[in-house]
């Protein structure tokens, strides 16, 4: 946006921050909320503090800087009534998981440490998030972020001393700060209609087990080499040896192959073409196919006799079944994408390939939130600051989102104006 086109809103941005920042105690701080809302939204290759400053005739950079890295107010209840306001406005089809890295200098900047980078499609020094949105074909909100920590910050005391850490923020997994975004939401009232991730967390069988725990639907990408028994596959129990001791379980005889070795029994006819939504350069269609199997793997199996064993003692061995969705293009010589999903075994393959395919919208997120809104603009070494700034830029996100869906009232044109356009018979 140019700076006309701020000013122009003015009026409906002030409104939006009396709310979204109401639980910041201070004035003051509120003001300075304003303005970097405001430096995030204006045209500028970048969003750094001091750019943004040089952009605004009302801002200070060390207030600025004092505002976002040194101030102790809350992000948590701002993130909050922003999702609070968002989701009945989305309405979203899915929520989605995902993570964003930046590139870093240096060691001392929070969470910093050689790992792979997705920007960079390398192993390389950054940092890393994971996020958590709510997603349709038309529009996406943010909802959550957690910063990964890698295990090096765990026990590096004295750079979790410079850059602010505390002392409850450990190391934990994505996937399990994926599960802890998903966990705050829910104490807020909030629930997923469906769960959305790449083959990076769909692949993890610990996750997909903690979503169905929840009770949770989801739909996550997985790697072709993912295993799972036929859902006819039989149970067999092999005969007692002599009278004394325990009954043999019945479980899978057979070792369960991948869900690519599945695609090449199907053959190409099972694939069928199906149409997800129209594109900039019309409809977006593929070749899909959807069958009934049991995913299997110890992460799968030993969660559920835990879980059997706590309250009848034994476990029947039968695995839950599930749907794998496949895709495989006209022009390809093998299926290219796989899904795999606890939705109800009524669900039509269309729903599937639908909600498969949402997660396409994130991506229009984080370019919108880096080349728009500077997201990884922030110059900031410390946990506060970098809590502080994703929260500002979520909030900018979310404003100009709600600008994008309200309805567009025509302008009024006043009777003088009225009487001064020539008419057409003229």
């Amino acid at each position: 946006m140019d700076a006309h086109e701020v000013n122009r809103v003015r009026a409906k941005l002030a409104l939006y921050e009396a709310d979204v920042f109401a639980s910041v105690p201070r004035k003051d701080q509120r003001a300075k909320g304003d303005c970097y809302l405001r430096g995030l939204m204006l045209d500028g290759r970048r969003k750094s503090i001091q750019a943004m400053a040089a952009r605004l005739p009302d801002d200070n950079e060390q207030n600025r800087q004092q505002f976002v890295n040194q101030s102790t107010w809350d992000p948590v209840p701002v993130q909050r009534r922003i999702v609070e306001r968002m989701l009945p406005l989305i309405n979203p089809t899915a929520w989605v998981i995902d993570d964003v890295s930046e590139p870093k200098d240096g060691q001392m900047s929070v969470a910093v440490a050689p790992q792979y980078c997705g920007a960079l499609g390398k192993r390389a020094n950054c940092q890393v998030a994971v996020s958590v949105h709510a997603a349709t074909d038309t529009a996406s909100c943010l909802l959550q972020w957690r910063l990964f920590l890698p295990g090096e910050w765990a026990s590096d005391t004295a750079r979790r001393a410079i850059t602010r850490v505390p002392p409850e923020a450990t190391h934990r997994e994505k996937w399990r700060l994926a599960l802890d975004m998903l966990d705050t939401l829910a104490d807020w009232d909030m629930k997923p209609p469906v769960v959305m991730a790449d083959a990076a967390y769909g692949t993890n069988a610990h996750l997909r087990t903690a979503l169905s725990e929840r009770g949770l639907p989801y739909v996550l990408a997985i790697r072709s080499d993912v295993s799972a028994h036929p859902f006819e596959a039989e149970l067999v129990a092999p005969a007692r040896n002599g009278p004394i001791g325990c009954w043999p379980q019945p479980r899978y005889r057979q070792a369960a192959p991948s869900v690519a070795a599945l695609d090449v029994s199907l053959g190409q006819e099972a694939f069928a073409p199906l149409t997800w939504r129209n594109g900039s350069r019309g409809e977006l269609r593929s070749r899909f196919a959807a069958v009934r199997v049991r995913p299997a793997g110890k992460a799968v199996e030993r969660p559920i006799k835990a879980a059997a064993s706590a309250e009848q003692g034994w476990w029947d061995g039968i695995l839950p079944d599930c749907w794998p969705l496949m895709e495989w293009p006209a022009d390809a010589d093998a299926p290219t994408e796989y899904w795999l999903s606890n939705l109800p075994a009524d669900t039509s393959a269309a729903d599937l390939v639908r909600l498969a395919k949402v997660r396409w919208r994130i991506e229009h997120d984080y370019r919108e939130l880096k080349h728009g809104l500077g997201l990884d603009h922030f110059e900031g070494r410390s946990w506060p600051g970098w809590h502080h700034h994703v929260t500002l830029v979520t909030a900018a996100h979310a404003f100009l989102t709600e600008q994008r869906l309200a309805p567009k009232v025509p302008t009024p044109v006043s009777p003088s104006t009225r009487s001064s356009t020539p008419s057409r018979a003229s």
